[in-house]
């Protein structure tokens, strides 16, 4: 008995050792899942909006990638690009949602027709929540803005539409609540996730338009005419606990996060100048590092490469004609200039 007790021992030792060095076998990456996606806004009026991919590797770039997989034109302006509960979400400020598979963007869904100026989407607790701009009125002024619910990951109808201050912009969960970023209203808007109503409101210093995690702590971003702020939110009472406030002006919205507390932040004089540039940040020291780090004319939207530690600069060459992406080095100098579509605004980095 005892030797057979010995034996089984060895035996089952001998199988989990073999078992605990067998290699699991990889699951190859899709096609779209590394790389770079650069967002193309498309021209107000064409509603020509696509998504390109960049291999920074070889250099190679596939153009309109959303309709060569579906036979299908985009057909929208293509405000942002989430992607979450492995699906990737493309909104168009044209009142759409596209649901499509992040490995090969075949569609999987849509948003019914039932928008109007959506803005960006957050996902959470198997539910779709669309921050909308809602109607214009006679004055072009947004008074019946909303969050848009949907029942479903792959889209469907709109469950029920949450009133919110005009013009609510960028969105992020955190914990059991929403956060909504209201432009126009100067507002933090906090939406319960367990009630989806309204749960709290701020009033924001500044105009808010994004919001975002960075190093575990919720900012949410505003600017005015000479400062931009980063404002701490408390997530236990919703309140603005502290604000990081940097004089530059002519800030736009548009910023990129890279490391050791450095933003990237781009700024414009607007019409008839057009006098752009990339702004280096500091949000340790709240001041300007450099303010003309790299300047030019058509600056559109920023990123920041993770890996390669590289600035993307999205330009719409006056929306004459399609764009380009002009990658530098945190140095300010060029390393290439890539290829894009009409009026690139934006990356998502895989």
């Amino acid at each position: 008995m005892i030797h057979f007790r010995i034996l089984t021992a060895f035996w089952l030792l001998a199988f989990v050792s073999v078992s605990c060095t067998e290699e699991v076998p990889e699951v190859p990456l899709g096609e779209f899942e590394k790389g770079v996606l650069i967002i193309n806004e498309g021209a107000f009026g064409a509603n020509d909006g696509e998504v390109y991919h960049y291999d920074p590797v070889s250099g190679d770039i596939k153009t309109d990638i959303f309709e060569s997989k579906n036979g299908r034109p985009f057909a929208g302006l293509i405000q942002d690009m989430v992607e979450a509960e492995a699906r990737m979400y493309l909104v168009a400020n044209t009142g759409k949602v596209e649901v499509v598979d992040p490995k090969d963007f075949a569609s999987l869904g849509a948003v019914d027709t039932d928008l109007n100026i959506s803005r960006s989407i957050a996902v959470a607790n198997q539910k779709l929540y669309i921050s909308d701009w809602g109607p214009y009125d006679e004055n072009f002024n947004s008074p019946e803005s909303y969050v848009a619910v949907v029942n479903g990951l792959n889209g469907g109808t709109i469950s029920k539409k949450i009133p919110v201050p005009s013009r609510p912009e960028g969105l992020i969960v955190a914990g059991n609540y929403l956060y909504v970023a209201c432009a126009v209203a100067k507002k933090l808007q906090i939406i319960s996730l367990a009630t989806d109503a309204v749960n709290s409101s701020q009033d924001v210093e500044g105009t808010p338009t994004k919001l975002k995690i960075i190093d575990g702590r919720l900012y949410l971003f505003a600017r005015d005419a000479g400062n931009i702020y980063f404002h701490e939110i408390n997530r236990n009472n919703f309140n603005i606990q502290s604000s990081i406030k940097i004089p530059l002006a002519d800030a736009t919205s548009n910023f990129a996060v890279a490391d050791g507390g450095e933003v990237y932040v781009l700024t414009s004089t607007g019409w008839p100048d057009y006098n752009d540039a990339v702004a280096k940040v500091s949000m340790n020291t709240a001041s300007v590092v450099n303010p003309t780090l790299f300047t030019g004319s058509g600056f559109y939207g920023i990123g920041f490469h993770p890996i390669s530690k590289e600035i993307y600069i999205a330009n719409n060459n006056g929306f004459q004609s399609n764009g380009t992406v002009i990658v530098i080095n945190i140095g300010g100098q060029v390393v290439e200039t890539i290829e894009a579509g009409r009026g690139p605004s934006g990356f998502v980095f895989k």
